[in-house]
């Protein structure tokens, strides 16, 4: 029962958590110049213009399903469908082009600094308990964010170094971001998934003074 609980709280959390995301993306790249994300009405944080079928739906509930059931913390991920963004917009297309990255991923971290901030304050029972699934989700939204997966913001930042040629290949593949994810979570589960607990336990310790994540 209490695994239940927990996963429900960690539901609670992470909707708000991925529009917050999304819409830091939005709001940084209007604010620098690019019309696309309010042409194309993303720059709201209603959930159902950015809902992706995979990543929004399938791939968390089974997270959630695997922790309702007791087999432990997972790594708390979905993603959405990617913001529009036309660069040629953008007043710096270099310069803001990585402000609007790091936009959606300072949203979380700073979502997860707060709870951070909470949880040094010691509150127990269920109030705790909420407080800490806003930790974990955000924190591993953050960092699996940073991995170099074609899709995610980490592949944004690592294409900005690459040769131009290879840079297009890199950048084609973010079509297929629901194939690697399956093969990050069903494949590859034991070696990447700990690379990224080993991320989200630092980052928890950071922002809490204990590694609780």
């Amino acid at each position: 029962m209490e695994d239940l609980k927990f996963a429900l709280y960690l539901l609670v959390a992470l909707v708000p958590s991925l529009v917050l995301h999304e819409f830091g993306h939005a709001v940084a790249a209007d604010r620098l110049g690019d019309p696309s994300p309010r042409r194309w009405g993303r720059l709201t944080l209603n959930p159902r213009r950015l809902i992706d079928p995979f990543g929004s739906i399938v791939l968390p509930a089974l997270i959630l399903i695997l922790v309702a059931s007791g087999r432990g913390l997972l790594p708390i991920f979905a993603y959405a469908k990617p913001v529009p963004l036309d660069p040629t917009y953008l007043r710096n297309p270099e310069r803001d082009s990585l402000i609007v990255v790091l936009a959606g991923l300072g949203a979380n971290l700073a979502i997860a600094a707060v709870a951070g901030v909470l949880l040094r304050l010691g509150p127990t029972g269920e109030i705790g308990l909420f407080v800490y699934a806003w930790l974990v989700v955000n924190v591993y939204m953050f960092v699996f964010q940073l991995m170099p997966v074609p899709g995610l913001d980490g592949a944004k930042l690592l294409a900005r170094v690459l040769p131009p040629r290879p840079r297009e290949v890199y950048v084609n593949l973010d079509q297929y971001l629901p194939l690697f994810i399956l093969v990050i979570f069903f494949l590859l589960a034991g070696p990447l998934l700990s690379i990224v607990r080993a991320l989200a336990g630092a980052v928890c310790t950071i922002l809490t003074g204990s590694d609780i994540c």
